[in-house]
């Protein structure tokens, strides 16, 4: 009996996984309201999403990890870089909060935070970009970034150039 309960159990778990997994792991497409010009990215932080405009009404939505407690921040600015694999550099807040850090971590390790693309924002050490810790994905998590499943980074990553405005509120 106990063997039934724990096959059933381990075959529930993974469905659920694989769900969530994969339903996270799409953009949705969602009706908005506001005056945003088509192409713009707009993530609204308190509800952990971003949103790519695709024309008026219309948008792409995606799940994404926002700053923690004391690390949001709100504005206006633009992509000033798109870059696959990115190599990390912990910026001095962070190293300061943890000392042991190294000063590189080099694309593509599984320990680089950035995930599979990266695009900088202008004016900032902020940037949009993957992970390596899916689950952080949904929360108030980071220094001040926006975090994506890998997945919905490379696709967000295609749809966009340089140049491409971003507004952050919270």
């Amino acid at each position: 009996m106990s063997m039934r309960i724990g096959v059933a159990l381990a075959a529930t778990i993974a469905a659920g996984i694989a769900t969530s997994s994969a339903a996270q792991a799409r953009p949705e497409m969602v009706g908005v309201s506001g005056e945003y010009a088509p192409g713009t990215i707009v993530v609204k932080t308190h509800e952990r999403r971003l949103y790519l405009i695709l024309d008026s009404g219309r948008a792409m939505r995606y799940t994404v990890g926002v700053g923690k407690a004391g690390k949001q921040w709100a504005g206006t600015t633009k992509i000033d870089g798109k870059y696959l694999n990115p190599a990390w550099s912990p910026p001095s807040e962070v190293k300061r909060d943890k000392p042991e850090m190294p000063d590189v971590i080099p694309g593509g390790s599984p320990r680089n935070p950035m995930g599979v693309a990266a695009m900088t924002l202008a004016g900032g050490e902020y940037a949009i970009h993957g992970t390596n810790v899916p689950g952080s994905v949904g929360g108030f998590v980071s220094y001040g970034c926006i975090r994506m499943l890998n997945d919905d980074i490379s696709d967000l990553y295609q749809r966009v150039p340089v140049g491409t405005t971003v507004t952050v509120t919270r």
